[in-house]
């Protein structure tokens, strides 16, 4: 299992936690994922199936950026 954690700068509410929990959980390979809004941060915990890019494809598709970044995964 892989935690990857993004920075999604545009979070600012409970809609936007529950949109993009909403839209990355589903995902095949996800076993958790967890939306910080005080620190404006997404954690999943993945399989290895599961890509970043395929992450911040769903982020992205909700509406919010997801700027070039490091994702920390570990």
């Amino acid at each position: 299992m892989t935690s990857t954690t993004l920075s999604v700068p545009e979070i600012h509410c409970g809609h936007c936690k529950a949109a993009i929990e909403g839209a990355v959980g589903p995902l095949d390979g996800v076993a958790a994922v967890e939306v910080d809004v005080d620190a404006r941060s997404v954690r999943v915990e993945h399989d290895d199936a599961v890509t970043v890019q395929a992450l911040v494809d769903a982020i992205e598709d909700q509406g919010y950026d997801v700027p070039d970044q490091e994702a920390l995964s570990r």
